[in-house]
């Protein structure tokens, strides 16, 4: 049945549901704003020569008008230095994670620490609501593209000069006495971030959470990508994200309706049913906090091409408990993978805002229930008043898959939160059989169908 509607009225009868208490919106007539002309000049602007640029330059320009400068939060950590990484305990350098427990191993002597959590530098008193600015940790600061990925180290047992491509990985070792080195101070190129989130699955539990997902799609899955199924091409990877605390506000403005009356018209097929409504205008504000919001800064990642890959999966496996985070050691990548941030805070900036206005909405939600016809927004505004941001590598176990199906190439991803264990991915499938099971499905409804017709004759 369609629905139109008809007599829709403003504040007719029926009162809706009393909207919370909200200031009423100011209205300004059009006329009271003056006109503004675009690179039209100040009347008190006085002439300028042809060519010239009436521009300020930044000296003339007062420091009140210039535009803030972001806070810095420092993270560095500064009990490591570029270079041999040592075991607190007996000295070795053969360090490496042990994710059964999360903690730091040495090879050697077998003592396990960890590095402090990275929360308490960055949350100062924790009260969000007071945050203002913008406030990025030194691990996020922006990326110097003058700053090579390729680092010279100096080892410190026995002053040979070690090179480590930071593209690749974040620890060499010494060709001569065979010490481990590590990068760990914040060169501005994207790869030392401020803190890092311990793997806490080991390959084994990551092994059989994908061999789980996958048996329980077997039923379509090509046959191919069963057979093929490799346990070693299961790979754990750091990936590279902003954790961003913020301080926000949003108005929005709309329409709700209110149903007051519903009937019918006509009859059989052409049956139509109608509605009266009251429509109302509704705004709302909300003042809201946001904590440890997760957001890629990998462009790879971020610009998705579904056509080609199916790695937009990474966000299904969200959320990380990211207050476990701990201050960068990159011994913690010993054994894995990663990727290095390539986006500064500036560029990740609109999806921060897309973001939190998806927020806002859901915050006022509760409080437009009471129309029952919905209401459409038609502004929306919204106000940034702080934000906090830190760079993060946060663990994931990877598996992938190139197939081919009529000529078509797709890499299919399967991906295992590294902390939870949440898995999601996506399977090749047969079209053989998902056709088959098509044709079955419609068989049995068909002979169903008849089987009820004999019934009722």
């Amino acid at each position: 049945m369609n629905e139109s509607p008809e007599g829709a009225g403003i504040g007719g009868e029926g009162a809706p549901p009393p909207p919370l208490p909200q200031p009423a919106a100011p209205q300004v007539p059009a006329s009271a704003v003056p006109p503004i002309e675009v690179g039209a000049a100040p009347a008190n602007a006085g002439t300028q020569p042809a060519g010239a640029d009436p521009s300020p330059s930044a000296a003339q320009l007062p420091e009140a008008l210039a535009p803030p400068q972001p806070a810095t939060i420092d993270t560095e950590n500064r009990r490591l230095d570029d270079g041999v990484n040592r075991c607190p305990r007996c000295g070795s350098t053969e360090i490496q994670l042990r994710p059964a427990t999360g903690m730091l191993i040495c090879l050697f002597c077998r003592y396990e620490w960890a590095e402090a959590q990275i929360d308490p530098v960055i949350s100062g008193d924790g009260d969000l609501s007071q945050l203002s600015g913008t406030i990025i940790a030194s691990g996020a600061a922006d990326i110097d593209p003058a700053v090579s990925g390729v680092l010279t180290l100096k080892c410190g047992g026995c002053g040979a000069e070690v090179v480590v491509n930071t593209a690749q990985a974040m620890s060499a070792r010494c060709h001569w006495c065979r010490h481990v080195l590590t990068v760990n101070d914040q060169v501005p190129n994207g790869a030392v971030p401020d803190a890092v989130l311990p793997f806490a699955l080991t390959h084994a539990q990551a092994v059989e959470r994908i061999r789980e997902f996958a048996g329980k799609r077997r039923m379509f899955a090509h046959r191919r990508f069963k057979s093929e199924f490799t346990p070693e091409n299961v790979v754990g990877v750091y990936l590279p994200y902003m954790v961003v605390d913020g301080n926000a506000s949003a108005d929005v403005w709309g329409y709700g309706e209110v149903e007051t009356r519903r009937y019918t018209r006509g009859s059989g097929d052409d049956k139509e049913t109608y509605y009266d409504a009251d429509v109302y205008q509704v705004q709302r504000h909300v003042d809201f906090t946001v904590d440890d919001l997760t957001i890629e800064s990998s462009a790879e990642r971020a610009d998705m091409n579904a056509f080609v890959n199916t790695n937009n999966i990474i966000n299904t496996i969200l959320p990380f408990d990211t207050k476990n985070a701990v201050r960068w050691n990159a011994s913690y990548l010993t054994g894995f993978t990663s990727e290095r941030r390539d986006q500064d805070v500036s560029a990740i900036q609109p999806v921060l805002e897309h973001q939190l206005l998806s927020i806002g909405r859901s915050e006022v939600a509760a409080s437009v229930s009471g129309y029952g016809r919905g209401v459409r927004w038609e502004h929306e505004r919204l106000e940034v008043k702080g934000t906090r941001w830190v760079s993060m590598y946060l663990p994931v176990w990877l598996y992938s898959y190139y197939h081919v199906e009529r000529g078509r190439g797709m890499v299919h991803y399967i991906a295992v939160n590294g902390r939870t264990g949440e898995t999601m991915g996506s399977v090749p499938v047969s079209q053989g059989r998902l056709l088959l099971a098509a044709i079955t499905a419609g068989t049995v409804i068909e002979a169903l169908a008849i089987g009820f017709l004999v019934v009722t004759m």
